[in-house]
């Protein structure tokens, strides 16, 4: 009977041990996604992403408020569904992908509420200007995949105001925000 209790403590010992995990975000297979979304004029929404970005996080379950995030964003990967708009977003007086090719999140905290659930903050740069913002996170599951990998993944939304980031086009009242929602599956290194 003490061996199997001694087996058993060795066996949750270990598995303590191992549960914090680093993940590389799947950009290759599309399964995490960086959409945006605003009001346009206050008519209508106008939806998007960024068709290109990169990322790791590390998490541990048993310790959340350890966890980490770093993601990198091409700015001129902007697409809107309409080439011309996404020109226009690219240029003068919105993103200025020549001058800010990239926009970085770094996180500082992570909040858990429950089930894997909580606030992360950190520090986001866009348009060369740096804030801390609070992104509110989901966690959506995890498991062993197919290919003999481990994944995990969560969403994200947080709301950012243009003028916070030196963008100064003028979309009309209702139009001085953009929501972000991200949808991010890792898989562990």
């Amino acid at each position: 009977m003490k061996i199997i209790r001694y087996l058993i403590l060795s066996l949750s010992i270990v598995a303590t041990n191992t549960m914090a995990a680093d993940y590389i975000i799947d950009k290759e297979g599309m399964h995490a996604t960086i959409q945006f979304k605003i009001l346009h004029l206050g008519y209508s929404w106008l939806l998007g992403r960024f068709n290109d970005f990169e990322g790791t996080f590390s998490y541990d379950p048993t310790n959340p408020k350890a966890s980490k995030v770093a993601v990198t964003i091409n700015t001129t990967s902007i697409d809107s569904n309409h080439a011309e708009r996404d020109k226009h977003l690219r240029g003068e007086g919105f993103l200025e992908v020549k001058q800010h090719p990239q926009a970085k999140f770094i996180s500082t905290a992570f909040e858990p509420t429950a089930n894997g659930n909580g606030v992360l903050k950190g520090d986001f740069t866009l348009h060369g200007v740096t804030r801390n913002i609070a992104i509110d996170v989901k966690f959506i599951g995890e498991g062993a995949d197919p290919w003999g990998g481990y994944r995990i993944g969560f969403e994200g939304t947080t709301r950012l105001a243009l003028a916070d980031y030196d963008i100064k086009r003028n979309l009309g009242p209702k139009s001085k925000e953009v929501e972000l929602f991200l949808a991010v599956e890792g898989i562990r290194k």
